[in-house]
């Protein structure tokens, strides 16, 4: 099979300097170049490291990302409000010429529904409204939805001004109440590089077939930690030192997770377990020295690939 690599926007601080549109800019010009397909960014309002805002971020880099594909990865329509969500994305997909894919999750950080002012405890029940809400208002369904948490009533929609509307892609950790969401309510999975495994990858695809989803329904493997290095200590310490306390996550978890953090090789055999699994995306997200990761992965692990 073919896989499609993109690339996420740096926008947690690892110390690579301040951030700019130019630098912003140049990363995804030099990602367009490199040949990835995809320019994605995550969403959150409170990080443990400092997070430069998603969605800002994706509509600064249009005019550098050329013909490449922009994904949100994913947006929050709980913490945001399904309406506000809704323009944001009818705006990013009118403004990029119709090359958006949204995707959407709950959210996961407990301190981003405090900041919000909205029970954690709800975020499943108020996201399956707000998926049904934004299907609305992009264009995908007709019929008006009224629910618990949230409505169209008052909300003339679509509010999209192009056809088609962008596809709508669900985030899941691949459990079988988020696969059964993504296979009810999405045009695509979103998985997460950290929060999965290839094998589990592999039972959420089988798990969408048996739902009645085709073969083809679109897939990505999202948040794919990238460090290229042939030096052990350093990808000790990108592990050790930066992912594991932005993230919240032991490091020993995220070892196991079998992320693209090491040599070319250890990398292209992590890398090959998610292709064989049925990968056909790969969002990767560089660690340090954006650019020059990304060339790395080019030049040093694509050429290792068998899968």
């Amino acid at each position: 099979m073919t896989v499609r690599f993109g690339v996420h926007l740096p926008l947690i601080d690892f110390g690579g300097g301040p951030w700019t549109a130019a630098r912003l800019s140049d990363y995804v010009r030099e990602a367009a170049a490199l040949g990835f397909d995809y320019v994605c960014a995550n969403d959150h309002l409170l990080f443990r490291r400092a997070w430069l805002d998603g969605p800002t971020s994706l509509a600064a880099v249009l005019d550098a990302s050329a013909d490449m594909t922009i994904a949100t990865t994913v947006a929050l329509p709980v913490i945001r409000g399904p309406v506000h969500t809704a323009t944001m994305l009818a705006a990013l997909h009118a403004l990029s010429g119709g090359r958006l894919i949204a995707g959407v999750g709950p959210g996961s950080s407990a301190a981003d529904f405090a900041a919000a002012g909205i029970p954690f405890a709800e975020r499943w029940k108020r996201f399956d409204e707000a998926v049904r809400v934004l299907r609305v208002l992009l264009g995908h369904d007709a019929s008006p939805f009224r629910g618990r948490f949230y409505s169209t009533d008052g909300v003339d929609g679509p509010i999209i001004g192009s056809s088609p509307p962008p596809p709508l892609w669900i985030s899941s950790w691949g459990s079988p109440a988020g696969i059964r969401r993504v296979a009810e309510l999405g045009d695509g999975w979103l998985a997460s590089a950290y929060n999965t495994s290839p094998q589990a990858f592999r039972d959420g695809v089988t798990r969408l077939e048996a739902s009645g989803r085709p073969a083809t329904f679109p897939t990505a493997v999202a948040t794919t930690w990238l460090h290229v290095t042939d030096r052990a200590d350093a990808a000790d310490h990108v592990i050790d030192d930066l992912l594991a306390p932005t993230l919240g996550r032991p490091a020993d978890v995220l070892r196991a997770a079998g992320l693209p953090i090491g040599s070319p090789e250890q990398c292209a055999e992590r890398i090959d377990a998610y292709i064989r699994a049925g990968a056909e995306r790969i969002l990767l997200w560089p660690i340090g020295d954006e650019i020059r990761q990304l060339t790395a992965f080019r030049t040093e692990v694509v050429p290792l690939l068998t899968a």
